[in-house]
């Protein structure tokens, strides 16, 4: 049998659908596949798809006619596309527009566009069900979506973020508590982009109710974004006891030293920070939104979205109880041990390749 040969197509290359490449690309690898990764040359600088042994090609997020001919160029041969995200799957339809070559799509989010934007993301999403042979969800909600875009064969894939595979030492966590300013005081952690879906706005009128605690949390917030400067004064002007941090690259430490995990999302699917919180043992709260509560069961307190008082409300109890604490950090290490592996992720992806590669198959 001839070596199978795939080609990864990737938009932007999110956190979560890039460490999800990298991944599937050194998984596939080492099993014999051939992979090609398709993204902007940035993408591949912050997630390292050439070190996974997978060639690199550099193809912009754009529909011009020169880059769509080297996205054409980059797939003609494959045996299976394999495109991450909606825009991503319209781009490689196009270019592989006359070609037999089978497309499965992976959705590993969804967007939260206003006003007219609103209608071209349906309309992508249309596209993008429509012309995939099989389209994988993270998350169950997302496998409903595609079927009301119009998804021929849509399926759940719960995609396993990464596993920390270094021990912390709890010497640096405690020299990181005090960077962060959380000597004598609860620390609570936030990561995510500074963008309005993820309800920092929300996590701060939840911050300003805390304050009235002995002693006051810490509140870390890890990420940039657009709504940095309006946090930022927010932050100074009510004298919240928030820090905004930046982005970071040592987030399983971050998490390990909290007290807490928060997540105040409008929506998530897999969150790889709800997946880090569960493994490390550290409590988290978070929002009923998405694929949250498939994913936590019940080893998380669950809150509505955009309510600042029950995220305050569930925070500040669990701060006061550490009896709870500790049953939450016990629940969520078992509800991780039973989450898809890295390897499990890797074979059902696989799985459908050889299915669709099979000669009675292939589409038409």
């Amino acid at each position: 049998m001839s070596q199978l040969r795939t080609v990864q197509v990737l938009g932007g290359g999110g956190a979560g659908s890039g460490a999800h490449v990298g991944s599937l690309a050194a998984g596939l690898i080492a099993r014999g596949v051939q992979v090609t990764v398709c993204a902007p040359a940035a993408v591949d600088l912050v997630h390292g798809f050439s070190a996974t042994g997978a060639r690199f090609a550099a193809v912009p997020r754009r529909g011009d006619p020169v880059s769509m001919a080297a996205l054409r160029s980059a797939c003609l041969g494959a045996d299976v596309v394999h495109a991450h995200g909606p825009h991503a799957a319209v781009r490689a339809a196009a270019a592989l527009g006359g070609l037999r070559t089978p497309l499965v799509v992976t959705w590993h989010g969804r967007g939260h566009a206003e006003g007219a934007l609103r209608r071209v993301r349906h309309l992508l999403e249309v596209r993008a069900a429509r012309a995939a042979a099989v389209l994988l969800g993270t998350s169950s909600d997302l496998v409903d979506r595609a079927r009301r875009r119009g998804a021929r064969d849509a399926r759940l894939a719960p995609v396993s973020a990464p596993v920390a595979r270094t021990a912390v030492d709890p010497a640096h966590l405690d020299k990181l508590r005090a960077e962060l300013g959380a000597v004598g005081s609860p620390l609570l952690l936030s990561v995510g982009s500074l963008m309005p879906r993820h309800g920092y706005g929300v996590l701060l009128d939840a911050a300003r109710l805390l304050g009235a605690l002995d002693p006051v949390p810490q509140l870390v917030v890890v990420g940039e974004g657009r709504e940095r400067a309006a946090l930022q004064r927010r932050v100074k002007g009510e004298r919240l006891p928030v820090r905004l941090i930046g982005a970071r690259d040592d987030i399983p430490e971050l998490v390990a030293a909290a007290d807490l995990v928060v997540i105040p999302s409008r929506w998530e699917a897999r969150s790889h920070l709800a997946q880090d919180a569960l493994r490390a043992g550290t409590p988290l709260v978070a929002t009923a939104v998405g694929g949250i509560p498939e994913l936590v069961g019940d080893a998380a307190g669950l809150v509505p979205y955009g309510d600042p008082e029950a995220l305050a409300r569930v925070i500040g109890e669990l701060l006061l109880d550490p009896d709870r604490r500790a049953l939450l950090a016990a629940e969520g290490r078992a509800q991780a041990a039973g989450w898809p592996t890295e390897e499990d992720t890797i074979t059902h992806v696989l799985s459908v390749y050889d299915e669709l590669t099979q000669p009675l198959n292939r589409p038409r």
